[in-house]
Parts: C-alpha cells; sequence; structure tokens
C-alpha cells in the first residue's frame, strides 16, 4: 500500500507513510462494522505495525505500538568485526514508559481510570499495554460501548472518547556507509534482549539463519528467567508458553552499499539475497515497479 501511495503522491515522505496508516485503519474499522453482526469480537482484534523503507538512499521507519526497528552501525575508526553500535529507530507505544502513560492521561484528563497498574504492569483500561495500534476498535470508538450487539458478546469498556490511536511515530534517518543492518522485532525479543545485545549477535553471526538465531538468544533467556533450560521451554505447549514468553517475530535487513557490476541494474546485493533498493521511486517505470513489487509481496 505505501509503495501505491508513494507511486500517486509523487515519491515517497512523511505524508504518504501517513496516509498509508489512515488508509489501513480505515478499511480495517470499515471490516469491524460490516462483521460485527457475526463477528462481535473483531472489535477487539488488534495489531502493533512496524513499517520500514528506503528511498533515494533515505530511510523511513513508521510504527505504532511496541514493536521495535535497531540499527547496527560499524563504530568509526573500528574495524567492524570488534564492535558496532545501536541506534533505536522507533518509538515504543506502551505504557510501561512513564511518557506515554503521561501521554495517555493527557488525552483523558477526565478518566480516572484510563491507565491502571494491572497484574505486574500498567495497561490501558486494565486491558492492554499499547497505547497506539491498528484496530483495537472498541477502545478507540466510544459508540461500540454502547452497541447492544457488542454488549451481549464482547466485553464493553466504558469510554467519553478514544484510549489509543492509529497515529504512527515517524522516523527519517539518511543512510551512511557504517550502517551495517536493520533489526525488525516484535516485542517479544526486546523483553529479552537489549538492543545492543541484539546487534552484537548479528554482527558476530553469519547472515544464514540469522533472525531463528535471535529468537534462539531471546528464548534461552527467558528459559533463565524462570531457571529452566532452552530444551525444555520448547517443550511447553504454544498456549501455555504465552506464561513464559510472548511471541516473537523477527526480520534483519542487511544495508550492503556494493552495487552489481551492471550499471542498468536497479537490484543490489543483500547477502545473497537480490532486493529493490528502491521501489517507491518515480524513476523506475511502471511495468518494473509491478515486477519489483510482485517479487516483494
Amino acid at each position: 500500500m505505501i509503495a501505491e501511495f508513494a507511486r500517486e503522491h509523487g515519491g515517497l515522505s512523511v505524508d504518504v507513510i501517513k496516509k498509508a496508516f489512515k488508509e489501513t485503519e480505515e478499511e480495517f474499522c470499515g471490516m469491524v462494522k460490516r462483521s460485527l453482526p457475526m463477528k462481535p469480537q473483531m472489535a477487539t482484534v488488534g495489531s502493533c505495525c512496524l513499517v520500514g523503507a528506503i528511498s533515494n538512499d533515505t530511510l523511513y521507519v513508521a510504527n505504532l505500538g511496541d514493536s521495535r526497528a535497531v540499527l547496527g552501525s560499524v563504530v568509526s575508526g573500528v574495524d567492524s568485526n570488534k564492535g558496532a553500535v545501536a541506534e533505536r529507530l522507533s518509538t515504543d507505544h506502551n505504557v510501561a514508559v512513564e511518557e506515554v502513560r503521561k501521554e495517555v492521561k493527557a488525552l483523558n484528563p477526565d478518566d480516572s481510570q484510563i491507565v491502571l497498574y494491572t497484574r505486574g504492569v500498567w495497561r490501558i483500561k486494565g486491558i492492554i499495554q499499547v497505547s497506539r495500534s491498528i484496530g483495537d476498535v472498541y477502545l478507540k470508538k466510544p459508540e461500540y460501548y454502547r452497541d447492544p450487539i457488542f454488549q451481549r458478546h464482547g466485553n464493553p469498556i466504558p469510554l467519553r472518547r478514544p484510549a489509543m490511536t492509529a497515529e504512527p511515530s515517524i522516523i527519517v534517518r539518511k543512510l551512511k556507509p557504517q550502517d551495517l543492518f536493520l533489526i525488525f522485532a516484535s516485542d517479544g525479543l526486546w523483553e529479552h534482549l537489549s538492543d545492543e545485545t541484539a546487534v552484537e549477535i548479528v554482527l558476530k553471526h553469519p547472515r544464514t539463519g540469522i533472525a531463528r538465531r535471535l529468537v534462539r538468544a531471546a528464548l534461552e533467556e527467558a528459559a533463565k528467567k524462570r531457571e529452566m533450560r532452552y530444551g525444555d521451554i520448547k517443550k511447553i505447549a504454544k498456549g501455555i508458553r504465552r506464561h513464559f514468553h510472548d511471541d516473537i517475530s523477527v526480520i534483519v535487513v542487511y544495508l550492503d552499499q556494493n552495487k552489481t557490476s551492471s550499471s542498468n541494474s536497479k537490484l543490489v546485493k543483500q547477502g545473497g539475497i537480490t532486493a529493490p533498493p528502491d521501489i517507491y521511486s518515480l524513476h523506475s517505470d511502471e511495468a518494473e515497479q509491478r515486477r519489483l513489487l510482485n517479487v516483494l509481496y
């Protein structure tokens, strides 16, 4: 969707990304409204959203929720095999962060119950930790609290105004030659690994299977906190394992600077994987853009 918006509006920009997020949210909310009579629980479904895009050597990272993007860069003047720095490129929209709690309370000054400390963590209305998402319509649209269908099948929460939003935080950064790779991961990874630890793991190990290696490192930490072994936690059924660790999704993107030898090639070699460096620019022809989009999606 972002690629389509970029073509329509003359290239990638912060406004284009915001429009894509807004349309995604509106389409999902429309689907919830249409399905409410048959599936009222859809009003309680939501998701974090993390997007990374590169156009004209500029990196855009946009997010809702507490999935996180971290950049690994070589330390200036230090051999890349000896050290790298971690740079966080997203904002954690989680009420565990004091600034986020203040933001939510400021938007709901007449609701003393908007953020509650429940089951060992801060939660909006005692339910959810993230303050921004796609979906979670019942915490964004007060009319669902009064809807008879949702009242019969859902868990109506009294709201005077939206408790959550779908407004993304967006960071724009010019890529530098020393930038090595990006780690995109859900909060399940960052609950157990610091930004610096994750970057160190990627830096010191082969590319093949690197995302799986990060997942294993997080699970090993989760097991250690429960005085268990990695093999023991792997044996626990998935539904029950949610009590030991959150779901973990990881993508690692390498930022190789060396382009292919052909001057006409629009592709960059990244760890043995051929990927388009920029599908958001209007410089490539329409047929080529469609082909690249098919490759990606």
